[in-house]
């Protein structure tokens, strides 16, 4: 096989472009952009169109809604303030979080939502760090008294899962709610990774986004990073498709023009609420990989990203975790099972697929994943603005990580 300058070979990236041609080509992706990047080089597949009966083609700067991609990048203002000591893992967050002070615990995580026991101990900053403080998302249980709780209090929008009201008044439906664990007990998705954001911006007295913006993404170049798209670039955002389970039709699930992600939103979401491109995020994960350093510049700690990309929960937390994943691959379309957890992103502990050990970053629910891989000094970004309501997106981004691992050249020197 022909090598290309990159560490990949030609035939390997022929065939990776094949196989997304594929995925578009069905009529079941409208459009995607995926990028490769090792060491140096980077390549980017920009396909099909940006709506599903067709109009403008997709592009390298497509701006796309990056779902639960958003918790590794998110993650990276907090820790800035662990760097600064501005933060300390251990810290009770009750003196910023008062509403998360003094909580109780759910008898049983599915039980009525009076029946409770005291928290052991107050909520910390590792907790939310590490998705364990006690509250979380749950999609194998809609019907439970607390996730039915998060929809009638309003914590979360039954369309949207982003906290639709503004963080102090998000904050104060939150803490009317008891906690489903105990605070450092279990492994739960999502609702730490937006508390985190609201964490932030108590601390720094600025808003989430200003923080991020001024410490991680300017710094980094990622000028088409943040919580919605601006008028003078809207014209670069697909519509968010959510296809019918039953039939595949193309539902939209957000328009472009009027659009969740036309204005800024109310609530900053840490958690789900990024808009970004293959370009900004390739810089960001690259960075990860370079231990922290940006070209000459140091975004964050080595053991801050040491902390981030590694797993940090416990034996006990793993065991229900990889239970948890085990038992959704059904309805997940075989998304999740990576072992692990850092702190906003998902760390492969076992070799379960193509990916070797040690790779870490994230999927999201509109159709997008990004990770990157130390052993190969790989980073791989496929966005899609096909909701995985349907396989199909999920099929399109287990086959592109299937075809990259192959398009490896092991020496690329």
């Amino acid at each position: 096989m022909g090598k290309g300058n990159n560490g990949f070979s030609e035939a390997g990236l022929r065939r990776l472009r094949e196989v997304l041609e594929r995925h578009v080509e069905s009529g079941r992706i409208p459009g995607l952009v995926a990028l490769v990047g090792r060491g140096e080089e980077t390549h980017v597949e920009a396909l099909g169109t940006m709506r599903h009966d067709g109009g403008l083609p997709m592009r390298r700067d497509t701006i796309f809604r990056m779902a639960s991609t958003t918790k590794p990048v998110a993650v990276a203002a907090a820790m800035v303030l662990l760097d600064e000591c501005r933060l300390r893992l251990d810290d009770p967050t009750d003196q910023w979080l008062p509403e998360l002070a003094d909580r109780r615990v759910l008898k049983r995580p599915d039980g009525p939502l009076d029946d409770t026991v005291p928290a052991r101990r107050p909520i910390t900053v590792r907790d939310l760090l590490s998705s364990t403080f006690g509250l979380g998302l749950d999609m194998t249980a809609i019907g439970s008294p607390m996730m039915s709780a998060f929809f009638e209090q309003g914590v979360y929008g039954r369309e949207w899962m982003l906290p639709a009201p503004g963080p102090d008044e998000w904050m104060r439906r939150l803490g009317t709610l008891p906690l489903m664990y105990q605070p450092g007990e279990r492994w739960q998705y999502n609702v730490s990774n937006d508390v985190l954001g609201v964490l932030v911006a108590r601390v720094t007295g600025r808003s989430f986004e200003e923080f991020l913006r001024e410490r991680i993404l300017d710094p980094l170049g990622m000028k088409d990073t943040g919580f919605h798209v601006p008028a003078d670039r809207i014209d670069r955002l697909p519509p968010l498709y959510a296809p019918d389970p039953q039939t595949g039709e193309f539902v939209v699930a957000d328009e472009v023009e009027g659009g969740h992600h036309s204005r800024p939103p109310a609530f900053q979401s840490g958690g789900g609420g990024l808009d970004s491109t293959v370009d900004d995020y390739h810089a960001y994960f690259r960075m990860l990989l370079n231990h922290g350093m940006h070209g000459s510049e140091r975004i964050l700690s080595r053991p801050a990203v040491e902390l981030m990309t590694t797993n940090r929960l416990t034996a006990e937390q793993l065991t229900a975790l990889q239970a948890w994943a085990r038992g959704v691959v059904h309805l997940s379309h075989g998304q999740g099972q990576h072992g692990g957890w850092g702190f906003g992103m998902a760390v492969r502990t076992y070799r379960g697929d193509f990916a070797p050990v040690g790779q870490f970053g994230w999927d999201g629910g509109s159709g997008t994943t990004t990770y990157a891989d130390p052993d190969n000094q790989l980073v791989g970004i496929l966005l899609t603005q096909t909701g995985m309501s349907t396989p199909d997106s999920a099929r399109a981004i287990h086959d592109f990580w299937t075809t990259l691992y192959q398009a490896v050249d092991r020496d690329p020197k």
